[in-house]
């Protein structure tokens, strides 16, 4: 019964990390965008 529980905590953790690399990944897409947009509009100034 212990061994389940600690496999199923493992699988757990291993997802939540997949999440949050998933999210790092989209967060990290995201600030490269407002970089681009920003250096766009400090262009036409």
């Amino acid at each position: 019964m212990t061994r389940m529980v600690a496999i199923g905590l493992t699988l757990l953790a291993l997802a939540g990390c997949e999440t949050a690399k998933g999210v790092g990944k989209d967060v990290g897409k995201a600030g490269d965008a407002i970089s681009e947009a920003a250096t766009d509009v400090q262009k036409k100034l």
